[in-house]
């Protein structure tokens, strides 16, 4: 019993701001997938950084709050305790073996209510790592609060934007083929994404998921976009709401803006949100002028959710 309890003990402890990479790649909770967690792929890591200093793994972002991401972290070891599993591969062992470099892939689950909708969250990182600790777990955790069910992906990196819009489309079937065992609800599922996530949300929003080589599904009610310069559209666009720092060198608001433009023009649905002395890859923006917009974009998506009248 006192062995049983010690490891119930380990498997539930908690990480703070002083704990170290070390310490999240060693948790039981993470230990068959703890290098997942964190950005970069076939990099070393010291194990000895503190998570307070996490921020400098992650060059493209900002504003990268300590708190928010070992609440992220303690979310799924308080689920994992709970008996709820955290962790999903969305390729089987036989395609992972035939491409190796679907092996850094999978989805995380943040669980809201029973049967609600659920969302799932790319984060950005350039196409070269994967920013789930700052616009992921912490995103995902914030909208779970609100009832529903959300999922972060883990896509390749280092490959462009292909093979992780590939992903992503296996993510969104996989859901949907195993939405019983999941206990969500597909219909009127949102897509989420930052940076290079939001081209790959934009980019199946607009073309659909069996574009990228997953299944014939309906496309999303509502695409949540942060700080992108992405332009392509379709003539059939999801309802998008859109977020951009003022001060944004890499992703400026003008080029959000041409998009944002042509949906209009289209008809579909935006809000627009460019928030004032901020820069690229902001996260939840806690401390800034965006503090609370994931409340307001999830509030677009339930609106977007509704059956929209048709004038007479």
């Amino acid at each position: 019993m006192r062995d049983h309890d010690t490891q119930v003990t380990a498997q539930s402890r908690h990480l703070s701001a002083s704990s170290t990479i070390g310490d999240v790649l060693l948790h039981p909770t993470f230990a068959a997938f703890g290098r997942l967690i964190l950005p970069w792929d076939g990099r070393g890591y010291d194990d000895r950084q503190p998570l307070s200093g996490i921020a400098s793994l992650l060059p493209y972002h900002s504003h990268v709050d300590t708190l928010s991401v070992v609440d992220g972290l303690n979310r799924m070891i308080d689920d994992a305790a709970d008996g709820r599993k955290v962790f999903y591969d969305i390729y089987s062992d036989a395609e992972r073996r035939a491409d190796p470099t679907k092996e850094n892939t999978g989805l995380f689950f943040f669980r809201g209510k029973s049967g609600a909708p659920f969302a799932i969250v790319a984060p950005g990182g350039g196409f070269a790592y994967v920013g789930s600790v700052h616009e992921g777990f912490p995103y995902a955790t914030e909208i779970s609060k609100l009832g529903f069910n959300v999922f972060v992906i883990r896509y390749r990196a280092g490959q462009g934007g292909k093979a992780p819009a590939a992903d992503l489309a296996t993510a969104i079937s996989y859901i949907f083929e195993n939405a019983g065992s999941l206990d969500v609800a597909t219909d009127g599922y949102s897509l989420w994404g930052s940076s290079a996530g939001a081209r790959m949300v934009a980019a199946v929003g607009s073309h659909g998921v069996a574009a990228f080589g997953g299944a014939m599904l309906p496309k999303p009610a509502a695409l949540v976009m942060a700080y992108t310069a992405h332009s392509d559209v379709s003539n059939d666009e999801p309802p998008t709401f859109v977020v951009v720092g003022a001060d944004d060198a890499i992703a400026p608001p003008a080029s959000m803006e041409k998009r944002i433009a042509a949906l209009r023009q289209m008809g579909t649905p935006v809000a627009y949100r460019k928030y004032p002395a901020l820069g690229h890859g902001f996260g939840l923006g806690i401390g800034t002028s965006a503090q609370g917009w994931i409340t307001d974009a999830t509030e677009f998506w339930e609106q977007s959710r509704e059956p929209r009248s048709t004038p007479p």
